[in-house]
């Protein structure tokens, strides 16, 4: 392959000596020159934009603005220094390279002779150098340049970064003995020997991966510096100048180094990702390299990808992306494993068995013409899962493996033996282990094609975070958390439930299949739960089996949504859900899964009041199901067996009777058949010592390491006094997770909270919390206002149409539903219109998926007796246009 990219070690330096300028260039004074320059290169660049809209191979069009440039630096360099003979010109870094993207840096190199001729010349030199690149910056041309003798050129090389800019330096005006003395200077036996450089180099990728959270999958992922982009196919070249003496990979299949299949593959990539560079660097109008949502449908449609009923082009560009980064990522663990070998020669084989053997702590195939069968490749997984010595897999076995993916069937074509095979696997020891290297190998993917179709593909939201195949690992990887043994603080039952488990394989392929026809049209969830019943069938589960795989699969979101969007204090609810789940086994499975599946969508997603909602619908339907479905538990034996609990809690702690009958007089009766023993129990010890009348403000620690509390206000009711809670706790910086709004006896308030910190670092303690509170009801409520924030960039490109609804309850109250554009201070700023309404809020829900909002309220207004009336239709309207003016006027 002809590279512009190849450095100057890899040839001979062809001398670039000064260009004669054109003289009608020549008569132009440096001011009209920089014009003239700066018209040349738009025009040029402009040119190169449409032969990308033309779908032009990239390289060239990156060839075509290196020479572009080179041109204007040569013409530069012949104005302002001439035929210097002390001087030579080299590009490096990347223009070096001859990648010049539209907005890439220009790195400089003037290297200069070790010493002046003459006492007169440095002055002259410094002069020169400053019109030259001053003339470069009004041309449109800023470059970074460092000058430097030959003697500096090794001091600074022993900075690993100043010599991986210098490797590829390129000579603009040089001649062939400066290109020569360039190349000495920073030669491996001056600085930076080539296994010091590998290790180095390794290391230096190892933690860029680590800054990306070791993924490609990232939503918006970094095209240069990410893991499999840019940067990562740059890093092989580098090694193998050092290592070997060629940065050209083509010439490592001639060595043995890289497989013909691999450098075309590696090849295609990189061209993929060089065009996504190009074209961000286009839609972004300056220097970018993430591929943030304010660019990515923007480029999507102009590299012609168009939206579908399956897919948005967005996300099949993304797709695109997730799928060549993934690929890079696994040519290059094989290449590195590879220049390791070269540098510390090949090891002594230790046999682990007779098919497999390990060579310097990789898992190796003995059988130089491995595999011949695709059963081979599974007892390869076998294998793996059986040894914890095991570093990775061997690069011949990975070429191998690679080269043969062809071979392995999918399921239905396979036969009853190898399915038994991979049912053995995901019955035998660590399955998500083998599950995860499966599906980055490519193997899972040719075993269910379903799982193929879904991989590196992107939902464009800001609730998915992750591809779908790389959720499905992270919810695999969570169900293995739940089977270490060990409690994890994140889930409060899971490692109780876990060990009654009948068959953890059920919930493995629950797990696998959930989201697995995602992208399809229609409903994901009824379609995956087509594709289980299919493939446990396929494989010899039994019919009890198969049907808890498939009801796992199409019921995968009940739990999450039950406990998310319904009050599951509500014994009518509990019941409900009890109904469809109809059986313990799935209410473990169930819960397991659901647990391991918010956790497994984003990092931000489960916290301890997820868990809690979680946990206590778990119970709840756990003693429904013990009690019988045919005996639902009505609101006041709720309430009874609420109150009876808490008398008992109160009187473990010395309350005698007759304080706790005085207590319970000041609490409102539906609170006893809404709230938890432990919570009314905290209720009511905090009422102790205020008076009718009085008011007051608790918080108690729900989970130390998430920063979540429960927040309780006791109060006399007047207007405006939900928005002013909602407001302070939003100066807080507290996110309301869920709001039960209660009126108590003697017009007073019983509100509780539980609240989230918006920010990791240094949230609210409860004291603070108590304190704030407490000072604002003090006070005018009229004074306490939503703080004015401004609306995260990334939340402008996912804009809801709100929608706004109303229906009436069963307790003469009118639900308000609104689904609307997440946002800081939404629920106080919707609180304040509710205030300005008149309206009373009596209960409310808070749920957010990613940016989107879905908020229920009870709501009433207030007749001229005082008394809650819901909501008429004018009322109705009123509401919904002020919601509305509110949500579509905020361009915050």
């Amino acid at each position: 392959m002809s590279d512009p990219a190849a450095g100057a070690g890899d040839r001979p330096p062809n001398p670039a000596p000064a260009v004669a300028a054109d003289s009608a260039e020549m008569a132009l004074d440096d001011a009209g020159w920089a014009l003239h320059v700066r018209q040349t290169l738009s025009a040029t660049d402009a040119e190169l934009a449409s032969r990308f809209d033309a779908n032009q191979d990239v390289d060239r069009l990156l060839a075509a603005r290196t020479a572009a440039v080179d041109v204007q630096l040569r013409a530069a360099w012949q104005r302002c220094i001439g035929d210097h003979p002390g001087l030579s010109l080299f590009a490096v870094g990347g223009y070096g390279r001859g990648e010049l993207f539209p907005q890439s840096d220009i790195d400089l190199l003037v290297l200069a002779r070790e010493e002046p001729a003459g006492p007169d010349e440095t002055p002259a030199d410094s002069g020169a150098l400053a019109r030259l690149l001053a003339l470069l910056w009004d041309a449109g041309l800023p470059a970074s340049h460092a000058v430097r003798s030959l003697a500096q050129c090794t001091q600074a090389a022993t900075d690993i970064t100043v010599l991986t800019a210098l490797l590829e330096a390129r000579p603009l005006v040089a001649d062939a003995a400066a290109c020569q003395a360039l190349q000495a200077a920073i030669a491996p036996s001056l600085v930076w020997p080539a296994q010091a450089f590998f290790e180095a180099k390794r290391e230096e990728l190892r933690a860029r991966h680590a800054r990306y959270g070791d993924t490609a999958d990232n939503l918006e992922p970094n095209l240069k510096e990410g893991p499999g982009g840019l940067r990562d196919v740059q890093t092989l070249h580098w090694m193998a100048l050092r290592i070997i003496g060629t940065s050209d990979l083509e010439s490592l299949v001639a060595m043995g180094q890289l497989g013909a299949d691999e450098h075309a593959t590696l090849e295609r990539q990189r061209r993929t990702l060089s065009r996504l560079r190009f074209g961000l660097h286009l839609v972004a109008g300056k220097r970018e390299e993430r591929l943030r949502f304010d660019y990515q449908k923007l480029l999507a449609a102009r590299l012609g990808h168009v939206d579908t009923g399956d897919s948005l082009g967005v996300e099949q560009m993304m797709q695109e992306f997730y799928r060549s980064a993934a690929l890079v990522l696994r040519i290059g663990e094989r290449v590195l494993q590879r220049f390791e070998e070269q540098l510390e020669g090949e090891a002594v084989p230790q046999p682990l068995d007779a098919l497999f053997e390990s060579r310097r702590g990789y898992l190796a195939a003995r059988d130089p013409v491995w595999p011949r069968t695709p059963d081979a490749l599974f007892a390869l997984f076998a294998v793996w899962a059986s040894r914890d010595d095991v570093r990775g897999l061997h690069s011949q076995t990975a070429r191998a493996l690679a080269e043969t993916l062809p071979m392995v069937p999918s399921y239905e074509q396979a036969s009853a033996a190898l399915r038994a095979r991979f049912m053995q696997l995901l019955r035998g020891p660590r399955p998500v282990g083998t599950l995860t290297r499966m599906a980055r190998l490519g193997v899972l993917g040719r075993w269910i094609p379903a799982f193929s179709n879904v991989s590196g593909r992107m939902q464009f939201d800001l609730f998915h975070v992750y591809t779908v195949d790389q959720h499905t690992l992270a919810v695999l990887k969570n169900i293995a958390s739940f089977a270490s043994g060990e409690p994890d603080e994140r889930f409060a039952l899971a490692h109780e439930i876990w060990p009654r488990l009948r068959k953890p394989e059920v919930l493995l392929l629950a797990g696998l299949f959930h989201d697995i026809a995602k992208g399809r049209g229609g409903d994901h969830s009824e379609l995956g739960a087509v594709d289980a019943r299919e493939f446990c069938q396929a494989h010899g589960l039994s019919e009890g089996d198969t049907a808890l795989v498939e009801w796992l699969v199409r019921q995968h979101l009940l739990m999450s949504m039950t406990a998310q969007k319904q009050d599951i204090a509500d014994p009518e609810v509990i019941h409900r859900f009890a109904t469809k789940v109809g059986d313990r086994e799935r209410l473990d499975q169930l819960y397991l899964l659901t647990c391991a599946d918010i956790a497994g969508t984003s990092p931000k997603l489960w916290n301890a009041w997820k868990d809690r909602l979680m946990a206590d619908l778990y119970t709840a339907t756990r003693l429904a199901l013990r009690r019988g479905l045919e005996n639902p538990l009505a609101d006041h034996e709720r309430g009874a067996e609420a109150r009876a609990a808490t008398h008992a809690m109160l009187a473990a702690f010395g309350t005698g009777d007759a304080e706790i009958a005085a207590l319970f007089e000041r609490m409102p009766e539906i609170g006893f058949q809404r709230g938890r023993p432990d919570q009314l129990a905290w209720q009511a010890a905090s009422l102790r010592g205020v008076a009718v009348g009085g008011t007051r403000v608790r918080a108690r620690r729900v989970n130390e390491h998430q920063g979540a509390l429960e927040v309780f206000v006791h109060s006399p009711d007047r207007d405006g006094l939900f928005a002013a809670i909602v407001a302070t706790l939003d100066r807080c910086g507290l996110a309301i997770q869920q709001a039960r709004v209660l009126d108590g006896p003697n017009a007073t308030i019983f509100d509780s909270f539980e609240v989230i910190p918006t920010e990791a670092r240094n949230p609210p303690g409860a004291e603070e919390v108590e304190a704030r509170l407490a000072r604002a009801l003090a006070g005018s409520l009229d004074a306490v206002k939503p703080t004015r924030r401004a609306q995260p960039r990334h939340l402008r490109h996912f804009r809801i149409a709100p929608q706004i609804g109303f229906d009436a309850t069963a307790n003469r109250r009118t639900l308000l539903s609104l689904v609307c554009t997440d946002r800081p201070g939404l629920l106080a700023d919707v609180t304040q219109v509710l205030r300005q309404q008149s309206l009373r809020v009596h209960d409310a829900r808070i749920a957010t998926f990613g940016e989107r909002a879905e908020d229920v309220f009870q709501i009433t207004t207030v007749d001229d007796e005082g008394r809650d009336q819901p909501l008429d239709e004018v009322q109705q309207q009123a509401l919904r246009d002020a919601l509305r003016a509110c949500l579509e006027g905020d361009k915050r």
